[in-house]
């Protein structure tokens, strides 16, 4: 037997007696006519329409509290719908069932309940039952219990609020927490609102692969495998850019994937080293125009989920409403740093200035890792209302166009809500030759072992020189939006599970 607690053995051995007696705690199958929410309302319908004939159901849920009052019980079983009362007695079930249930029952376990449904006198629609079977015993009790008025009576509920708990145990997290079972509902309710608005602009959306032979579309570690029969490592991605740029090659005019990405980097309250994004492209549209979209898609999924484009995070009320402000990066970092990085054209002189002012940065990193520094630092915490910065430095940029006249800039954005990035985009480089070109530059431009350096890619290039037309491409943080719409702060609560570090009982 495994190392139960006292409580658990209890349980445990309720499991054997319940067998010796010809009774399966786990049986195979179980019966549901109805969840809870569908049981009270065909009860009120039957009620206004003055139905004499009782409402039959056969319910099934978690059993979450219980009540015996000697030749009566009530209990509330909870399912996916929710939470409703039953009702037991003694005239119905007789007395040896009665003594089964407060013996053998506990709280945590599935049962099946079937009767008809009533309303009791203080006016709460409850199950009067009939028959009542267990389908599930719960060896491990609920964690934790607290208190809550019922009917007049002091209820014992389970609970659960200890943070480092909840992520290591998600699956007793959400049995107890029906607010953490509705923001995971809210999640998916984002993913598909994020579809609904692409679909309804002609995208369509496609897989690409997460094993690549050459990791790339973004400035990150991956994470490397081996693939045993063909000989060669593999990485799992860290972006979908550079396939999804190859349908546009293909002609797939407009495409989208929402999928998972993998980055072997650290670990914080906005960082998961895998994490859902979206990411989409459409031929014929450059970074204004994917500005137009962005702002229009957030407020549009907003709206479908939410019922507003006015949010709070951070105790800050946030109006995604368009248009969004637009910010020229160099701009901001001149307000809020007092730098101006055209000033300085070279990692030397931008290190100096900054040097000079007492800020700290890394020595020995380019120019656009110390601007990007400045606007981690300066900037972006006072990015509080939806914001696009735009116009990046080239060398953190290498698949964006360059500006015409502006060898050192591109046609980059990216979005800002909530002192947070959500989003990055850009006019995608679609010359071959100035792209074989930056990928070299990125080449010496970063140690060999700099974890953000962008490897070469033969194929991509190949793809390239069959042609791609102007597009649009665009990348956002599904994890960061949904914390932004539910008002999380940690990406933990907004991931099922979450990457945490092994705990001293692992």
């Amino acid at each position: 037997m495994p190392e139960y607690t006292d409580l658990e053995r209890n349980r445990y051995e309720k499991i054997l007696r319940l067998r010796t007696q010809g009774i399966e705690p786990f049986p195979a199958k179980a019966k549901q006519s109805h969840t809870s929410a569908e049981a009270a309302a065909a009860f009120e319908q039957a009620e206004a329409a003055g139905q004499t004939e009782p409402v039959q159901v056969t319910l099934a849920g978690r059993l979450r509290a219980a009540r015996p009052m000697g030749k009566i019980i009530f209990a509330h079983i909870e399912d996916r719908a929710g939470r409703i009362q039953l009702f037991m007695r003694v005239n119905d079930l007789g007395a040896e069932m009665m003594d089964f249930f407060n013996r053998e029952f506990d709280l945590g376990d599935f049962v099946q309940a079937s009767g008809h449904m009533f309303r009791t006198r203080t006016g709460e629609i409850t199950l009067h039952v009939t028959e009542i079977k267990m389908i599930a015993k719960a060896i491990t009790p609920l964690p934790a219990a607290k208190d809550e008025v019922v009917d007049g009576q002091v209820v014992r509920h389970a609970s659960l609020d200890d943070a480092e708990t909840r992520y290591r145990q998600r699956y007793a997290d959400l049995a107890v927490n029906p607010d953490v079972r509705q923001l995971f509902r809210t999640r998916t309710a984002i993913v598909r609102a994020l579809q609904a608005y692409l679909d309804n602009l002609d995208f369509i959306e496609v897989e690409t692969p997460i094993l690549q032979p050459i990791y790339g579309g973004a400035a990150a570690k991956p994470f490397v495998t081996h693939h045993n029969q063909l000989k060669q490592d593999l990485y799992l991605r860290i972006s979908f850019e550079l396939y999804l740029k190859r349908l546009i090659v293909g002609g797939l005019e407009r495409v989208y994937e929402i999928g998972r990405d993998f980055r072997n980097e650290g670990v914080s309250y906005k960082h998961n080293p895998e994490f859902t994004q979206l990411e989409f492209y459409m031929a014929y549209a450059d970074y204004h125009d994917i500005m137009k979209i962005t702002e229009e898609m957030v407020a549009f999924v907003a709206q479908k989920v939410h019922g507003s484009t006015t949010i709070t995070f951070h105790d800050h009320q946030i109006d995604l409403t368009p248009p969004w402000r637009r910010l020229e990066l160099r701009q901001g970092i001149l307000e809020t740093a007092g730098i101006d990085i055209a000033e300085h054209p070279t990692a030397e002189s931008l290190s100096a200035t900054m040097t000079a002012r007492q800020i700290k940065h890394k020595p020995g990193s380019t120019r656009g890792k110390l601007i990007d520094s400045l606007l981690g630092d300066f900037l972006e915490p006072t990015l509080i209302q939806p914001t696009f910065l735009y116009d990046y430095p080239r060398d953190i940029s290498p698949l964006a166009k360059s500006k015409p006249g502006d060898p050192l800039t591109v046609e980059r954005f990216e979005g800002y809500v909530g002192g947070m990035e959500l989003c990055n985009a850009f006019s995608e480089l679609n010359d071959p030759l100035d792209q074989e070109a930056r990928f070299l530059e990125m080449g010496r431009d970063y140690n060999a072992d700099d974890e953000e350096k962008h490897p070469m890619d033969e194929d991509y290039l190949r793809a390239l020189n069959y042609g791609m037309p102007p597009t649009g491409g665009f990348g956002m943080g599904v994890d960061r939006l949904t914390m932004l719409l539910t008002g999380k702060h940690s990406i933990r609560e907004v991931l099922l599970f979450p990457h945490l570090r092994k705990s001293d009982e692992e």
